[in-house]
């Protein structure tokens, strides 16, 4: 017997507001003459992060994926030339279930050839202000961040002098971890709960660059050009100077991989259509995922994922 009430767990008022703020950002894309897509929710292909689960399903003896991102399609398109694009769609990730996570999210996903993450950083704060209103906007390199909070560079700090910060401030029931595990913790147990207004913060550790290119900053530090946004604490956004050479993008998919199998996980099929369209050539160009639901909630004074959404997960 079911015992879930059959009801929507958001408000008609809500499912009102985000039907508006489809409309505002389809407007805002047409005005900047950016063309709207759709790609597959299904592919053979998926993710290889290792901190990121797909959802597969099997149709006879083909193994298929409920898509994480609509990235690599989309950037397939992109190498055809179709020019600046956006898709709002339906992304799915194992494991996300939370405040502010859901394992079906909606996510704003968009590519701009000819832009670099600055320029890239500018449309989204002019989108988000558009949606949540005129605020403060700040630009802030990982390096300046973990300096002003945290009093450390952590391009330069050893794994040892990260560990000790976070077991001298945080109640932790573990020791061991490598660098960027101790990174994203500081990040997120003491640094995020600081991030009140828009702030990008941008210039990642080449060892956290995904898909983004990497090039040296002005202090002849390898950084990651990729961009994070937060709003009230919250991460809304994640975009790349994207990365366009081939050779260097199997290379990371191939220790993305070996880290899955270091940490107890399945390897994921490469996905070679992708793959073939950076060999062919990708503009250059940068991108950035926004989550739809959690600029709702903004939008909306929301505190739990579920009151902005038609349905929380059952």
């Amino acid at each position: 017997m079911l015992t879930s009430s059959w009801q929507s767990s958001t408000s008609i008022e809500m499912l009102r507001l985000r039907a508006a703020l489809l409309a505002t950002i389809r407007c805002f894309f047409e005005r900047r003459e950016v063309l709207e897509v759709e790609t597959p929710l299904l592919s053979r292909s998926t993710v290889s992060d290792p901190h990121i689960d797909a959802y597969s399903l099997q149709d006879g003896a083909t193994e298929l994926f409920l898509q994480t991102s609509p990235e690599y399609a989309m950037k397939r398109l992109l190498a055809q030339g179709v020019g600046p694009i956006y898709q709002i769609c339906k992304s799915f990730r194992r494991g996300e279930q939370g405040r502010r996570h859901s394992c079906e999210f909606t996510m704003l996903e968009w590519y701009r050839p000819g832009f670099d993450h600055h320029q890239l950083m500018d449309e989204v704060a002019e989108l988000v202000v558009m949606v949540l209103g005129a605020q403060p906007v700040k630009k802030l390199t990982y390096r300046e961040l973990f300096q002003q909070f945290l009093a450390i560079d952590p391009h330069t700090a050893s794994e040892h002098e990260l560990r000790e910060i976070a077991k001298s401030r945080l109640d932790l029931n573990f020791e061991e971890g490598q660098r960027d595990t101790w990174l994203d913790i500081l990040l997120t147990e003491l640094i995020e709960p600081h991030l009140k207004d828009l702030t990008f913060v941008y210039d990642y550790p080449a060892s956290q660059a995904a898909l983004a290119r990497i090039e040296n900053d002005q202090n002849r530090i390898a950084v990651g050009r990729r961009f994070e946004l937060y709003v009230n604490n919250i991460e809304l956004a994640n975009g790349y100077f994207e990365l366009c050479d081939h050779r260097e993008q199997r290379s990371r998919f191939s220790q993305d991989n070996r880290q899955r199998q270091q940490l107890g996980k399945d390897s994921m099929p490469i996905d070679e259509q992708f793959l073939a369209a950076l060999a062919s050539g990708l503009p250059e160009c940068s991108g950035v995922a926004l989550g739809l639901d959690r600029l709702l909630m903004l939008q909306a004074g929301a505190e739990n994922i579920s009151k902005v959404i038609s349905f929380g997960q059952n």
